[in-house]
C-alpha cells in the first residue's frame, strides 16, 4: 500500500513537472542578533544615568515563487529582545514583513500589490529601514513601467484600522501613519555615469473626530541626481513640502543635500557631505521639513539623535549636518568606516529668554564589517556624541556627561532552497 502511494505521488509530481515548466521557488532565511550598549544613544543621558544593555534579534524566513508573468513573495519574521518571551510560549509573535504578488503585463509594465517594502533612491524619503529590527513595510499597490533607461512607478494606498460598517472614511491612529498615499516616481538612467529621478508624493492624514473626519494633505516633491565620472561621484538631492498639517497650518519646508566622494585607491574612499533640513520658526507657516519614511539612521549620525528620535518640548528646529568620512577595505573580507558629523540647528533656539548657539555638537562613528564565511557577516560599531550646551535645549540630558554607544551584530543569511521545474 505504501509503495503504491509513493509511486502515485511520484507519477503525479512527474506530470506536474512536465506540464508546468518555468516555475521557480527560492527560500531564504535570516538570523540577525545584535547586542547594544546604550550610554546616551537616541538622546543625551543625564549624569549618573545607568547605561542600557540588551540583545535584540530578527528571525526572518522569505519565500519567492515565480511562474511566467506571476511572482509572489512572502516574508515572515519574529523580532524582539532576548528574554522578553517566557520559556514556554503559547501566544507567539510571528508577523508578516512582506506579502505581495507581482503581475507582469509585458513590454515593461507590471502591477505589484500587497504588503511590501518601498525603497527609492538613497532611502531618504521612502526607505526599507533595515537597521531597525522590524524593518518598514507599506500596504500598497504599485503600477509600474521599467526599461533599461527609464522607470516609472505609481504607488497608491488607502488605510483603515478595521472593517467599517458606518463612518468608513475615518482612520484612527495605531496602524500605518497615514490614511492615504499617492506617489509618482520617475528615474532616467542616462548612462553608467549619470542618472536622475523625480518624486511627487501626496499624503492624507486624518484630522478631527470620528464623527466629523477631515483629511489634511501634505505634498512632497523633489529630485535626486547622481553623476559618477570615473573615481569621483557627486550626489545631490532636493525636496520641497507644501500642503497642510493636521492642525490646518500651511506648510512651506525644504531640504537639500550634497554628497561628494572620491575613490583614492581600490582600498580607500573619502567622502564629504552636507545635509540641510529646514526648521519651524513659529511663523505664519509650518517650515519644518519632515523626512517621512526614510532610513534616517543612514544619514544623520548612527546614534539616532535626529529624526529617528524626537526633539523635546514640541520643538522642530531643523538640522544642518556637515560630515566627513573615510572607508578602508583592508582585505577582501574586512572593511572599516569612519565618519565625523558636526550638527547645527536650522533655526534659532531659546532656553527661556536666552538665545542658544546653533551648534549642537559633534558625533564620531566607527564601524567594522567582516565577512566571516559565506552567508555570515559580523559588524561592530562604536559612536560618541560630544554635545554643546545647545543640545540640552532641543534634546534634553546633560551635555557635560559622556555620551556613547556600541554594538555588535551577526547577520546570517543562508539560501535554504532554490529550485526550477
Amino acid at each position: 500500500m505504501k509503495k503504491s502511494i509513493f509511486l502515485s505521488a511520484l507519477m503525479l509530481f512527474s506530470i506536474i513537472s512536465a506540464s508546468a515548466q518555468d516555475n521557480e521557488l527560492t527560500l531564504n532565511a535570516q538570523l540577525r542578533p545584535r547586542a547594544e550598549y546604550r550610554n546616551g544613544a537616541l538622546s543625551p543621558r543625564n549624569d549618573g544615568d545607568l547605561p542600557a544593555q540588551f540583545i535584540n534579534s530578527r528571525a526572518r524566513l522569505s519565500a519567492l515563487y515565480k511562474h511566467d508573468a506571476l511572482s509572489v513573495g512572502f516574508s515572515a519574521q519574529n523580532v524582539g529582545v532576548w528574554g522578553q518571551d517566557p520559556q514556554v510560549e503559547t501566544s507567539g509573535r510571528m508577523m508578516l514583513n512582506e506579502a505581495w504578488a507581482n503581475l507582469a503585463f509585458g513590454k515593461g509594465f507590471f502591477l505589484k500589490l500587497g504588503r511590501q517594502t518601498l525603497s527609492y533612491d538613497d532611502d531618504r524619503i521612502l526607505g526599507s529601514l533595515d537597521w531597525n529590527v522590524s524593518g518598514r513595510s507599506h500596504d500598497a499597490a504599485k503600477l509600474g513601467y521599467e526599461s533599461k533607461t527609464d522607470k516609472l512607478h505609481l504607488i497608491m494606498a488607502f488605510n483603515q484600522n478595521s472593517e467599517k460598517v458606518i463612518g468608513g472614511d475615518y482612520y484612527a491612529s495605531g496602524g500605518q501613519p497615514y490614511k492615504q498615499m499617492q506617489t509618482l516616481w520617475y528615474q532616467h538612467i542616462g548612462s553608467k555615469a549619470f542618472n536622475a529621478s523625480f518624486l511627487l508624493m501626496n499624503l492624507g492624514f486624518e484630522a478631527g473626530e470620528s464623527s466629523n473626519p477631515n483629511t489634511k494633505y501634505l505634498q512632497t516633491l523633489g529630485t535626486n541626481i547622481t553623476w559618477k565620472p570615473g573615481d569621483f561621484q557627486l550626489y545631490g538631492t532636493f525636496y520641497y513640502q507644501t500642503g497642510k498639517t493636521v492642525a490646518d497650518k500651511s506648510v512651506a519646508a525644504w531640504m537639500g543635500a550634497l554628497n561628494a566622494s572620491y575613490q583614492v585607491t581600490p582600498a580607500v574612499k573619502l567622502t564629504a557631505a552636507t545635509d540641510y533640513l529646514s526648521g519651524d520658526d513659529t511663523g505664519d507657516k509650518y517650515t519644518a521639513f519632515n523626512p517621512l519614511y526614510g532610513t534616517h539612521h543612514k544619514f544623520y549620525g548612527t546614534m539616532d539623535y535626529f529624526y529617528a528620535s524626537s526633539f523635546i518640548n514640541g520643538l522642530n528646529p531643523g538640522l544642518w549636518d556637515n560630515q566627513l568620512g573615510a572607508a578602508f577595505k583592508t582585505s577582501s573580507k574586512v572593511s572599516l568606516l569612519l565618519n565625523y558629523h558636526y550638527f547645527l540647528t536650522a533655526t534659532d533656539v531659546y532656553s527661556g529668554d536666552v538665545k542658544q548657539a546653533r551648534g549642537l555638537g559633534s558625533e564620531i562613528d566607527f564601524q567594522l564589517n567582516w565577512a566571516v564565511m559565506p552567508d555570515v557577516n559580523l559588524s561592530a560599531g562604536y559612536s560618541t556624541m560630544l554635545c554643546s550646551d545647545a543640545m540640552k535645549a532641543v534634546k534634553g540630558g546633560d551635555p557635560k556627561a559622556w555620551q556613547d554607544w556600541c554594538w555588535v551584530s551577526l547577520n546570517i543569511t543562508p539560501k535554504i532552497f532554490s529550485s526550477k521545474w
